[in-house]
């Protein structure tokens, strides 16, 4: 049996099954005190549950000790302490299994599509200039769409951006969103027909005040407690519906239809009976009823197994502190651009007024934004304080703080590199060949165990959709990944100010060289495949 590559999950799932019981006894330790004594610990109060007098067996002590597995992480030693059971990890073996050569991504990551999910943010139909509230809803589906996308999901966006408005701030921002769209005449034309056979749907009067463009109205309420549907807005009740309504439902069923199936495609425009699409409308809670409005009505004209599956991810407000007036989107990227610009020039001097600046400001801009928008629970309130210059190069928890520690590894392998190019150092060896037992130091362990061994699942639990308990809202751990790079990045820059990673070119040194090379290759790699579920490239220098 090939040994693979060790997770998190399977450890502990392995290390459960040693003990005989179908809890869950074990937790990963993280924390650096904990770290020195154990790496993993079945609680004193959990195996009391589950033995008597909380004495577990010897046999199932020694059946710890002894677990292996291809991606179960080698063990060194179990025992009882006044904390409860006790487990360490062989550490060489693991940074050896983890820096090693891997296997090759995962399949449903290499190609396997594991189904579909389209992703609707109507904020994007909004017909005012785009707000800050707006902007969440469309990072939060953005980064969504990547974490997806890298777990093999296939992931449609709507609605595609019209040509007739400028979308300046979304470009600055680097959110990747279609444009375009092909025409939905006839698709606009069954919904007509649908409404017209509808028996919620009655003709609507053309009265002082009612909107332009109203086809019919539709008695939702009526709907909703004859389906027994929950989680919807009490005062759900009459909707006029427009040619914009429809046109919006057309657009999610263009984007069902052209989500790969099984089967082939049915002759009827509505995708009811072959699609599989998960539907997840991404909106800020001001958009909430109207979202919820368009929901059933599409679950009226398409009572199909797609429409049954819609689910609603909804953001918290975003609360901006004493604007003169209220602000837009393409202001507030503008006033973060200009708030980092006066700070790098701060921190570096004439450099950040140089042109060869101009990416880095831009791309440290982003960053912030994303982690101001991104790092906060998506139900939560955000609080933008757009007065004082709360984005700076200093923070720990900013964007621009991962970005410069990003940059700090790029410096590091370039100034590696120019060595290996004068003859002071030779070039790094293949991982095979490097003694991974030179790496003792606590902040060695801390990015292996805490970051490069979990990151795998990291991404995979950001990408989960799980089904709502009651009703039609879901909650999302859209924060994980921000959190992530910035406890990360702290670890990291703590470890990296208190070890000379490049040391005198004396071959005795080189061992602990290479070997903290190539674990910091792979804190690297990382960092860059976070950034890149943010639309966020690497930056070389900062």
């Amino acid at each position: 049996m090939g040994e693979g590559r060790p997770g998190v999950a399977a450890t502990l799932r392995a290390l459960n099954e040693a003990l005989g019981r179908p809890a869950a006894l074990w937790v990963k330790e993280s924390g650096a005190r904990n770290l020195r004594h154990r790496d993993f610990l079945a609680p004193r109060a959990a195996l009391s549950a589950a033995f008597p007098g909380g004495q577990v067996p010897p046999e199932a002590v020694s059946a710890v000790s002894s677990l292996r597995g291809p991606a179960v992480l080698p063990l060194r030693v179990c025992r009882q302490t006044p904390a409860g059971l006790a487990v360490q990890v062989r550490r060489p073996e693991a940074f050896r299994r983890l820096l090693g050569p891997l296997p090759g991504p995962a399949p449903t990551a290499a190609g396997a599509r594991t189904g579909c999910v389209v992703l609707h943010c109507p904020a994007l139909r909004s017909p005012g200039a785009l707000r800050p509230r707006h902007l969440r809803s469309v990072l939060l589906a953005d980064h969504l769409a990547q974490l997806l996308r890298a777990q093999g999901v296939d992931v449609r966006l709507v609605p595609a951006l019209g040509e007739e408005r400028r979308w300046d701030v979304l470009r600055q921002l680097r959110i990747c969103w279609p444009s375009g769209g092909s025409s939905l005449t006839e698709a606009v034309s069954a919904l007509k027909a649908a409404l017209g056979r509808c028996s919620c749907a009655a003709a609507c009067e053309q009265r002082p005040g009612t909107p332009e463009g109203v086809v019919c109205k539709v008695h939702l309420k009526s709907f909703v407690e004859q389906q027994g549907l929950l989680g919807y807005d009490p005062n759900l009740d009459v909707l006029l519906v427009t040619e914009g309504t429809l046109q919006s439902l057309a657009e999610l069923q263009e984007a069902v239809l052209q989500c790969p199936v099984s089967d082939p495609m049915p002759a009827s425009r509505f995708p009811s009976q072959s699609s599989c699409c998960s539907i997840v409308h991404v909106v800020n809670c001001e958009e909430e009823f109207q979202q919820q409005q368009l929901d059933v009505l599409w679950r009226i004209l398409d009572p199909g197994a797609h429409t049954a599956l819609q689910k609603h991810l909804v953001c918290g407000p975003v609360k901006v502190t004493n604007p003169s007036s209220p602000i837009g989107a393409d202001q507030y990227f503008q006033l973060r651009k200009r708030q980092m610009y006066e700070a790098s020039v701060i921190k570096y001097g004439e450099l950040a007024q140089d042109e060869a600046w101009i990416e880095v400001i831009d791309t440290l801009t982003v960053a912030a934004i994303r982690f101001e928008m991104l790092s906060t629970a998506h139900r939560s309130q955000i609080t933008l304080d757009l007065e004082n210059n709360s984005i700076s190069t200093k923070g720990t928890k900013s964007g621009a703080f991962v970005m410069y520690n990003c940059a700090r590894l790029a410096t590091l392998f370039n100034t590696f590199q120019r060595a290996v190019e004068q003859g002071t150092y030779p070039p790094l060896p293949p991982a095979s060949e490097l003694n991974f037992s030179c790496l003792r130091e606590e902040g060695e362990w801390l990015l292996l165990f805490n970051y490069l061994l979990p990151f795998p699942e990291v991404l995979q639990q950001a990408a989960q959709l799980p089904p709502p308990s009651k009703g039609i809202r879901i909650t999302a751990n859209t924060e994980t990944v921000c959190k992530f790079l910035i406890q990360l990045s702290m670890d990291f820059s703590s470890y990296y100010n208190r070890v000379h990673v490049l040391g005198e070119p004396f071959p005795h040194l080189f061992d602990q060289m290479f070997a903290r090379l190539q674990l910091l290759e792979a804190v690297r790699d990382v960092f860059h495949s976070a950034l890149a579920t943010l639309h966020l490239p690497p930056l070389s220098q900062i």
